[in-house]
């Protein structure tokens, strides 16, 4: 076992944690935040995603043990005293919500481009989505969610 100490979602965590055990077993089985998904354990599909210290990785094949010192927003972390964050709302707005399953990957991932780049083109939007897999909405409408927030167009 290794002892960590992370901040996750603003809160300060101790953690003992087995040496191949992933940020994503971390997030679901330890701390019960079951926002972040599973899809392939592959570190293909997106559904994982979280941010490190604002930098989105697939959690099902980042290491636990990694996490020492480090900063995980997590689904659950962006909206604020029950307010979406606009990203967020703009998935609402814009329909790119459909199953849900892949959605908290898609919402960090636009969520830290947005925040290093606000003003990206639509092909940033897509280059940076391409870790992401969605099977329900045919990617339009998450296109449209991140050029929502770009244009200031989210409520």
């Amino acid at each position: 076992m290794n002892t960590i100490s992370l901040t996750v979602n603003g809160v300060a965590q101790v953690l003992d944690v087995e040496p191949t055990e992933t940020l994503l077993e971390s997030i679901r089985e330890r701390l019960l935040l079951r926002g972040t998904k599973e899809g392939c354990a592959e570190g293909e599909c997106g559904s994982c995603t979280v941010l490190v210290d604002g930098e989105p990785v697939d959690s099902c094949i980042y290491p636990a043990a990694g996490c020492d010192g480090r900063s995980i927003t997590t689904i659950e972390g962006l909206a604020v005293d029950g307010a979406l964050a606009p990203i967020q709302q703009a998935f609402v707005e814009a329909g790119g919500v459909q199953c849900g399953f892949c959605t908290p990957g898609f919402v960090l991932t636009l969520h830290a481009l947005l925040e290093e780049a606000p003003a990206p083109t639509d092909d940033d939007i897509k280059t940076a989505l391409a870790g992401n897999i969605c099977r329900c909405t045919g990617y339009a409408q998450i296109v449209e969610a991140a050029v929502r927030v770009r244009d200031g167009r989210a409520s």
